[in-house]
């Protein structure tokens, strides 16, 4: 499994897809948090919505690198769909990870904050609840669902409105909806945890789909 996402990692490089939704949210935690002194509460709000983005867009170029008969010939090597699935969710997951890192540091480089332990634990935890949540997106919009990435492209921009705007309709929209309001960091961790399991149980639901449909178009 590591050597499946060393090799997905190398290859992203390699394609230079990654810069986009880098530069992106690179972009958007800019705009977002310059100048700002507000509680960082609702400023890792704001990054998490980045995230959000992000992540979508990154799955979906991530899982459309390769055309389909070099997707079958890293299937066999693998020994299974699955093990190449979850070696594109890892990848993904990767990436995430050091967007999170600077979307922690990034306000705090822009804005006037004093940061607590609290506030960076929740600033962690909502951009990885996004992060799942955009991943879950990106594979079941990849190219591994849909042959026509028109298509693809419509749903995920659905899926994006639906998770963000819909009151309780996912993880993400119940955790902006309560870090608008927050008094502090610490009042709502207990919160944003649950969110976070929520949504990699949304994630894994998610493998499972995509699974099922690339073995039937396999």
């Amino acid at each position: 499994m590591i050597a499946l996402v060393r090799y997905m990692i190398t290859v992203l490089l390699l394609s230079q897809r990654y810069l986009a939704p880098l530069l992106l949210f690179i972009g958007l935690v800019a705009v977002l948090t310059t100048s700002d002194t507000g509680p960082l509460t609702a400023t890792y709000a704001s990054v998490a919505g980045a995230m959000l983005l992000c992540s979508v867009w990154l799955t979906m170029a991530l899982s459309g690198l390769e055309d389909q008969p070099h997707r079958s010939i890293v299937v066999v090597s693998a020994g299974s769909h699955l093990r190449v699935l979850l070696a594109t969710a890892g990848t993904a997951a990767v990436w995430c990870l050091l967007l999170t890192a600077a979307g922690l540091v990034l306000p705090l480089m822009f804005g006037t904050h004093a940061p607590s332990l609290a506030d960076l634990v929740l600033g962690s935890e909502v951009q990885l609840t996004c992060a799942f949540t955009g991943i879950a997106i990106g594979l079941v919009c990849s190219r591994l669902v849909f042959r026509r990435q028109g298509y693809a492209l419509v749903l995920a921009l659905v899926l994006l409105l639906a998770v963000l705007l819909g009151k309780g309709v996912s993880p993400v929209s119940v955790m902006l909806t309560h870090l608008q309001s927050a008094a502090d960091s610490a009042a709502v961790l207990g919160l944003t945890s649950v969110l976070l399991a929520v949504a990699a149980g949304f994630l894994a639901a998610a493998v499972a789909i995509t699974l099922a449909i690339a073995r039937r178009k396999a």
